[in-house]
């Protein structure tokens, strides 16, 4: 059988003189001669596989290694269904936004946070508007942030970066 997986060292690429090998039913057979321990795994019509190369001397199990490896890849794939992938939303208003619209970007907000998304509002400014950009910047920053507060919690507090201010909202957890 070929190196399916190149983590571990099977049959007759383990290089090591002694192991310390485990049978295939978990047993401890002890410290022996990898020679030994591949004759072992060959009459049991099994793969010799090095699990834990790094310990001293190294170990190895008697296994399927077919089977060994179908498992790992099912444990990975659980692992990964499990896993929420949190993304960042992006929402660009203008220093003259008028309420309507202003609360129109904070439904679209307010969907992402439900959603379990992160939220970054970019307050963009141009030309002369930037003189008073800390004034606008936050008033209006904080007029977004006082529509959605029962679901969400400020990450990232307003700040001013060139010209743009920003501040960043996330989920409240349920």
């Amino acid at each position: 059988m070929n190196n399916i997986n190149k983590n571990f060292a099977i049959n007759k690429d383990i290089r090591e003189k002694e192991l310390r090998v485990i049978s295939s039913t978990g047993e401890q057979l002890g410290l022996m001669l990898s020679k030994e321990a591949l004759r072992i795994a060959e009459e049991q019509d099994l793969d010799l596989v090095m699990i834990s190369p790094g310990a001293n001397p190294p170990v190895c199990k008697i296994m399927d290694y077919g089977k060994f490896i179908y498992e790992q890849s099912k444990k990975e794939k659980e692992a990964k269904k499990k896993q929420k992938v949190v993304s960042l939303k992006e929402i660009r208003v203008s220093p003259t936004i008028e309420e309507h619209d202003l609360s129109i970007k904070a439904n679209n907000a307010r969907k992402f946070l439900i959603d379990g998304d992160k939220v970054k509002i970019t307050v963009r400014f141009r030309g002369r508007e930037a003189e008073h950009a800390k004034v606008v910047g936050v008033k209006i920053l904080n007029n977004f942030l006082e529509k959605l507060e029962e679901v969400c919690l400020v990450e990232k507090s307003a700040k001013l970066e060139g010209r743009n201010m920003t501040m960043i909202l996330a989920p409240k957890k349920a």
